[in-house]
């Protein structure tokens, strides 16, 4: 009688700890599968104002290189999960107007890559190769930018308003929908200057922010309905990242403040599912936070 309740009990034991073993598995294979399931769909959208010139920020070409290389290198890691033959991850980077330099043109066109047009061997190279490519033609036009002084600046608004569904966002719901956006916070472009009551299409530090640096700013904004003019709510598909946001001047700190609350407040206005608006900072604590929105 004892030799069956003993082998009753082993027999339970082994069958309740296989199951556990079991469930285990599976829930490792699902979480597998979860960080897997997703293809990558990448905009980097970068500002070439004169924010990048090293009279106003010695930092900002070394620090938009960083950042973009720990991006790449996050596309590099999603292509190894899926495997060759699955990877089908797409990353490119935009400009917002089209510059009217023809030689930035040509070496834009070199980083757009399409992973889902492309055989094992273009993968492959794609995977070997895409940081080194990233940084090698980005350090061109930074440096055909600077040489020129030709800032071609960003109008990030109208982009937002005209081309971020076109360029931005894949309805095939295998894809994460990423744009990653490279400024200094500011907004301005020639060819978008206007408002609506307290919502504008632009932020300047010497006009419309100016009021607002007190201590109180977030009430008075709140108050005054200030921000950004919001033309839409359909983007609850597309997540948004924006980094290098830096005061124009050091004793207006605060601005750093206020644009990322009107950043985010903006982003929430349309529908944006994901985002996050962060100040510039050293490239290893920015790097972290790169990897912290991504994962």
């Amino acid at each position: 009688m004892k030799r069956l309740i003993f082998i009753t009990i082993i027999a339970f034991l082994l069958v309740t700890c296989g199951g556990e073993v079991n469930k285990k598995i599976n829930t490792n294979n699902a979480k597998t599968e979860k960080t897997q399931e997703k293809q990558l769909n990448i905009s980097i959208l970068l500002d070439l104002s004169d924010r990048i010139s090293p009279k106003i920020n010695s930092d900002a070409q070394k620090n938009d290189i960083e950042n973009i290389k720990t991006i790449t290198e996050f596309f590099k890691t999603n292509m190894a999960n899926l495997g060759a033959y699955k990877a089908k991850g797409m990353i490119r980077i935009f400009f917002s107007p089209t510059p009217g330099n023809t030689n930035i043109n040509s070496i834009v066109s070199k980083l757009i890559i399409d992973c889902s047009k492309m055989d094992n061997k273009g993968r492959k190279e794609v995977y070997d190769h895409i940081t080194e490519l990233y940084t090698h033609h980005l350090e061109q036009i930074y440096q055909e930018t600077i040489a020129t002084s030709a800032w071609e600046g960003s109008d990030i608004w109208r982009f937002f308003k005209d081309d971020i569904k076109d360029f931005c966002i894949k309805k095939d719901t295998n894809y994460r929908n990423i744009l990653i956006i490279l400024t200094d916070g500011y907004l301005y472009h020639k060819q978008s200057v206007f408002n609506n009551k307290n919502r504008f299409t632009y932020l300047l530090g010497n006009s419309n922010l100016k009021g607002y640096r007190v201590q109180n700013w977030e009430q008075l904004i709140e108050k005054n309905d200030f921000g950004i003019k919001t033309d839409r709510k359909d983007l609850s598909d597309l997540e948004v990242l924006v980094l290098e946001v830096k005061a124009e001047n050091a004793s207006n700190k605060i601005d750093e403040d206020i644009l990322q609350f009107l950043w985010k407040q903006w982003f929430k206005e349309m529908k944006i599912s994901h985002y996050e608006v962060y100040h510039s900072d050293l490239p290893a604590n920015t790097k972290t936070r790169i990897e912290n929105f991504l994962n």
